[in-house]
């Protein structure tokens, strides 16, 4: 059972009480890497490497320490649309940890001692990313698809942005887009919500609220793309993609089973059977669905040896191509959400997750669906709608590919 609650300033509280023995909370901003300006390049993910490093009344050590000595943990992730400060701890220190996420994100005075030493520290990230082009190819295809778009950029940015990032950079950056009614504080533990709120209150009810609205561009219309890139790999390293709904759309999650059905977590999906167990042609081979604001991105990724490549990028289409050709059989179609819905049902015992989960639901739509609420909307799914979304998304004519070489 969700509790909520919204302050005077816009900032929203979600709350999931709970008999664990740990506490887990977040503070859930909505601003990303395509919320940044062009000469901004990577700027919301290095500040959320500055952010720790200094406020008005802490030093870098002292935040640091604030929760690891009392055995909790603090963490902080961006990605294109959100940037996220999160901690686990004891259930009784949860106002220590409310106070320090105030603390971080309305007081930090980003040294500039700091900002110098962390701009090596992102630069090695950056490079050390090139070295993993199963990674690196999944923003490379981003940046095919959404061409000259600030959803394409990559969320670390480049090296020669990274170095000349100054203090008046990110503190425009921050001004712009750490606003109350962009945020939410999100938990799941063991305390009573009246308390919690009466903490969040404390440190957060104080701080002024901003009406202004983010304005986020719409992507320009989609034309699909064909890259081969010379990178040198042992592998061929390949991406097949689309655009796909965002996550108001009603065919999110249709979509979402398809994806699973093709090429999810589980070995038994139709692509690691055939490609992978069949074949042999492939060791990692996977299909994922990433909704944003405003689009969404379709993407079947995998790795194989050069003479193998054009056999396994026929099997994908064939695979996907199986799914809109014909209805799915009600025996396959009843397998599929059986698996849906047990994956679902146990992403609730983490409690880490369903804390981050339900509060990107709360900041993007207001509420939050219940475990059970979601699991009888994918047993309502037919076997029409699957077929209807697989033929809008997985044909071929409509897919970008993108190889490395």
């Amino acid at each position: 059972m969700y509790q909520t609650y919204i302050l005077k300033n816009g900032l929203k509280v979600i709350h999931e009480e709970a008999p664990t023995k740990g506490a887990y909370c977040g503070l859930i901003i909505n601003a990303g890497s395509r919320d940044e300006l062009p000469e901004e390049a990577g700027i919301a993910h290095f500040i959320e490497h500055v952010i720790f490093k200094g406020t008005g009344k802490r030093k870098a050590y002292h935040i640091l320490s604030r929760l690891e000595d009392v055995g909790g943990e603090l963490n902080a992730y961006t990605t294109k649309e959100d940037t996220c400060l999160y901690a686990s701890f004891l259930p009784g220190d949860y106002e220590r940890a409310l106070e320090l996420f105030a603390d971080i994100v309305f007081n930090s005075v980003f040294p500039a001692r700091e900002i110098e030493k962390e701009k090596d520290v992102v630069i090695d990230e950056i490079n050390s990313y090139k070295d993993s082009p199963g990674e690196l190819i999944f923003d490379d295809f981003e940046e095919l698809v959404y061409k000259d778009e600030p959803i394409g950029r990559d969320i670390l940015g480049t090296e020669e942005a990274g170095r000349h990032f100054d203090r008046n950079q990110i503190l425009a950056f921050v001004s712009r887009n750490y606003k109350p009614q962009r945020m939410v504080i999100s938990s799941v533990g063991n305390i009573r919500f009246e308390k919690l709120v009466r903490f969040v209150e404390k440190y957060f009810g104080g701080i002024p609220g901003d009406t202004s609205q983010a304005e986020r561009k719409k992507p320009a219309l989609y034309i699909p793309q064909q890259r081969v890139m010379a990178k040198g790999t042992y592998q061929n390293h390949c991406i097949i993609g689309n655009v796909a709904y965002d996550y108001r759309d009603e065919r999110r999650l249709p979509l979402s089973l398809l994806v699973d059905v093709l090429g999810g977590s589980g070995m038994n999906s139709r692509l690691n059977l055939n490609i992978r167990e069949k074949y042999g042609l492939a060791y990692n081979i996977e299909a994922a669905y990433t909704p944003y604001s405003d689009t969404g991105l379709f993407t079947v990724y995998f790795g194989c040896d050069a003479i193998d490549l054009e056999k396994c990028l026929k099997l994908c289409r064939r695979e996907m191509e199986g799914l809109y050709r014909e209805p799915m059989g009600q025996v396959q179609l009843r397998k599929a959400k059986t698996q849906v819905i047990g994956q679902l049902t146990l992403s609730a015992d983490n409690h880490e997750n369903t804390m981050l989960s339900i509060g990107k639901s709360f900041l993007i739509y207001n509420k939050v669906d219940s475990i059970e609420n979601l699991c009888q909307k994918v047993r309502e799914i037919d076997a029409l709608a699957l077929q209807q979304i697989a033929a809008e998304i997985f044909d071929a004519g409509k897919q970008s590919v993108l190889i490395y070489k």
